[in-house]
């Protein structure tokens, strides 16, 4: 406390001084004994992410979203921040990057990449095939709210915090002898954002506020796009503006987004862009935002009326109405799974002192923490009806962002979605199914044109407007299998959820792109093998012929090529997706000739093969590569979220795979950690799997909690360690439901309930010193169930032993029947 203070305030803080201290002494006795916390400490080290002091950067700040409008929260006492986001708004508008007649040059490409003319193909790729223009388009930056307070000096017992059980943001400190709250939140009930500035002390709120806009400033030809800032009647401000001309493509999009406050007593008024309140008991700030875009062809939405609508319904609302249905909404999806992991002194510090002082073992929590911080993400970023989540989600700053915050497909949007089925979020991958059915459109012309072929083609990136040709250089656009790999999403959400009208919806897209590869694959003249070619393994430069250095005039610096044929991993992606689309055709009884066809070409695809010095080899030519510890690890997508290597059923391209990771180490990035702990998990390593949730932890981790990507936030990375948690719990990709398969040491003890398997089974599991306790099993499709636990196990339901055959040691199998639960324990006398 400062000097000049009451003495009414010096006992409230004094009194939470005292709380506070009682609560250490009890944390700390209870410590001295077991060196763990109770259960409900554990919950709440794996739900909150919190620090001692306002974010610095951007980066630190903490993310609430509803799918469609997103924010940063800065919880800056005197000056706040809360950076905004609206999913639609890009530069640009509808276009093609289609170039007619490129399939003429596709026969002399093919023919000099299989003569080892790597340099000459590249050039060709690039002159005819290569999309045009050759970038895409860039997610914007919407603005932001600015909120100057009057005090400055004197804030003690600060806290920033974000709950991901309630998904608010909350800022509370003391100041000047009164208690500051500010609590943050995006409604996807009501579409606005909420902000509420409170004080346990009437007539203590006083700010002024600005909505504020950005545009381009870094090239010439962003001058094309503006935003106007104004007040609004007596309680309001607007931002009006339009979306830049990027690529000689016209910007298209207005975008308007309004405030309104709504003070409880005190005074506000209104001057210019400003609004000002002075001396309120509280105030709660709602934020509408909108675009016009209505899809990526039609523009023709009116900004100014969606916002009208929204602001109208949510300004009749009360706060507490307004929170409470945006906290139900957000537990409806949220409290399906849940996490508790030990938890240690450690998992009491702020977060980002969590993340310095991680080693692996002395704070699990943070390990549940980091699961439940991918499936908050994912709520947050993508929900039915909205965009999918893109490079940084659904939050951006910058008008130049990083790789345009786009979709990049060679891994990174794949991954974004891993955790959704398993974390129990299936509706939240609806975007994504969207965005593949919308990537058709332009992929056909592309299959058509660029390659003579049929069905539809897209490679390593799109945009909101859906373009689907190769973009950014031959050594990149050559990824032919992009919009393959998105398909195998259609088939593991027919796995998890039985949904035969999805499948059915869907089989279409899925077939589509197999058609495009029976017209495109070639056979190779040394090996005799189906490839696709040209070809590419995702911005991994081979150290072969290929490498030999030539100024490039599509990226315009010196450079090899990437170019080849039949890598690794689109061999794997087509073998699993015409496998898909096989068993597709069967289960909905339709095209048996096709299926024929697809399963005669399958049979002929270029097969995986081990290296010299015993690894996956990653291209059909045993080369090395020109980076000791490259980020992709594109060969082991048959491990994962592949399934064709597995170290039960073929252990030799399990143990390449294992060269592979080892000899690409721990460096790479956030996203990159994740893909090989997920490897790992597979492998049933839990120490190396746990040794990159740590190295990612302690080196591409902001405090927030967000993955770091070449000193950029990504949310791929953090999307990827959820996923990656859970593979490590639970897998299910064998035909079968496997317990605890990387149990790591340091969470010997534990418990999750309602992760979801493949075969449409919902899982709690229990475990004690790294054995398996009790299970819980629900079916929701009644299909036969195998389990394999590492134990002998018994089965109940309804206090009914359930008869179960043992195919082999500790795994057992039973019918099931939909809706019925299943309780699985250790054998009596077997433990």
């Amino acid at each position: 406390m400062t000097e000049g203070q009451t003495g009414k305030p010096a006992v409230s803080v004094l009194m939470l001084g005292l709380a506070l201290a009682v609560f250490l002494a009890s944390v700390s006795m209870s410590q001295e004994k077991t060196g763990l916390l109770d259960l409900d400490q554990k919950k709440w080290a794996g739900l909150k992410i919190w620090d001692s002091h306002p974010a610095t950067k951007w980066e630190e700040a903490l993310p609430v979203g509803n799918g469609r409008l997103g924010a940063m929260v800065f919880g800056r006492p005197d000056e706040e921040q809360i950076q905004l986001n609206e999913e639609t708004y890009w530069s640009g508008g509808p276009y093609s990057t289609v170039v007619k007649g490129g399939y003429k040059v596709l026969p002399e490409i093919q023919k000099l990449v299989f003569n080892g003319q790597y340099r000459q193909a590249h050039t060709l790729f690039g002159r005819h095939l290569m999309g045009y223009p050759v970038e895409q388009q860039k997610y914007q930056a919407l603005g932001g709210l600015v909120l100057k307070f009057p005090s400055k000096n004197g804030v003690t017992d600060y806290r920033h915090q974000l709950d991901l059980d309630t998904a608010i943001v909350t800022t509370s400190y003391g100041q000047n002898g009164a208690r500051y709250r500010r609590e943050v939140f995006s409604s996807p009930i009501d579409q606005v954002i909420v902000v509420r500035i409170a004080a346990d002390q009437p007539g203590k709120i006083s700010f002024r506020a600005q909505l504020r806009g950005t545009r381009n400033e870094a090239h010439s030809n962003y001058a094309t796009d503006y935003f106007q800032m104004d007040g609004l009647g007596r309680d309001g401000l607007i931002l009006r503006g339009k979306s830049a001309d990027y690529l000689g493509v016209e910007g298209k999009l207005r975008y308007q987004a309004r405030l309104r406050a709504l003070p409880e007593g005190g005074s506000m008024t209104v001057t210019d862009d400003e609004l000002i309140v002075s001396n309120a008991d509280a105030v709660t700030v709602l934020i509408a935002a909108a675009t016009n875009f209505v899809n990526y062809k039609d523009v023709s939405a009116d900004p100014n009326g969606r916002v009208e609508t929204v602001m109208k319904a949510a300004s009749g609302k009360t706060f507490e109405a307004l929170k409470k249905a945006h906290i139900l909404e957000h537990q409806r999806l949220f409290r399906r799974v849940e996490m508790n992991l030990a938890s240690t002194p450690n998992s009491l510090l702020p977060t980002d002192e969590r993340l310095k002082s991680f080693d692996g073992t002395n704070d699990p929590a943070l390990a549940a923490l980091v699961f439940q911080f991918g499936r908050y993400l994912l709520i947050s970023s993508s929900r039915s009806g909205t965009q999918p989540a893109n490079l940084q989600g659904l939050w951006n700053k910058d008008m130049n962002p990083m790789w345009d915050s786009k979709y990049t497909t060679n891994i990174n949007t794949e991954m974004n979605y891993w955790p959704a089925e398993v974390g129990n979020l299936s509706e939240c991958a609806e975007p994504l199914f969207r965005m593949i059915t919308e990537l058709t459109d332009q992929g056909s012309d592309v299959a058509r044109e660029h390659y003579g072929g049929r069905g539809w083609v897209h490679h390593q990136n799109t945009d909101l407007w859906r373009v689907a040709a190769p973009m950014d250089g031959p050594s990149w656009g050559t990824f032919t299998t992009g919009g393959a790999w998105l398909c195998t999403h259609l088939w593991e959400h027919y796995l998890f959820t039985g949904d035969k009208e999805f499948l059915k919806k869907t089989y279409p897209v899925m077939k589509g792109s197999v058609e495009f590869f029976l017209s495109f694959l070639v056979a190779h003249p040394k090996f005799g093998w189906l490839v696709t070619n040209p070809s590419t393994s995702p911005e991994n430069f081979p150290a072969g012929p290929p490498s030999i250095k030539f100024f490039d005039e599509i990226t315009i610096f010196m450079t090899g090529t990437s170019i080849c044929a039949g890598s690794t991993i689109d061999m794997q992606i087509l073998n699993d997706l015409f496998g898909y689309v096989v068993q597709a055709a069967d289960i909905l009884g339709v095209d048996t000739e096709f299926k024929k066809n697809v399963l005669a070409t399958r049979a002929k695809l270029a097969p995986m093969q081990i290296g010299k010095k015993g690894d996956l080899q990653e291209w059909i030519e045993d080369w090395e590569q020109t980076e000791k510890s490259h980020r992709h690890i594109s060969n082991l997508y048959g491990l994962y979220p592949g399934r064709q290597i597995s170290p039960r059923r073929t252990p030799e391209f399990a143990r390449a795979s294992r060269v592979v990771l080892d000899q690409r180490g721990l460096v790479g990035n956030g996203w990159s950690s994740a893909w090989k702990m997920a490897c790992w998990a597979r492998l049933g390593d839990a120490g190396k799997a746990l040794n990159n949730l740590t190295y990612c932890l302690r080196n591409y981790t902001f405090p927030s909690l967000f993955s770091i990507c070449s000193r950029a936030l990504q949310v791929d990375g953090s999307f990827g360690l959820s996923a990656a948690v859970a593979e490590m719990l639970i897998q299910s990709h064998e035909n079968e439901l496997f317990l605890l398969p990387a149990l790591p040491q340091a969470w010997s003890d534990g418990e999750v309930k309602g992760l979801c398997a493949r075969g449409g089974f919902e899982l709690d599991l229990e475990w004690k010193d790294m054995r398996l306790e009790k299970a819980e099993i629900r079916s929701k499709l009644g299909n036969a169930c195998r389990v394999r636990a590492g134990v002998p196990l018994v089965v109940k339901s309804q206090g009914r032993a359930v008869r179960c055959s043992r195919p082999e040691k500790d795994v057992i199998e039973f019918k099931t029947t939909a809706g019925e639960t299943y309780r699985l324990s250790v054998a009596a006398g077997k433990s």
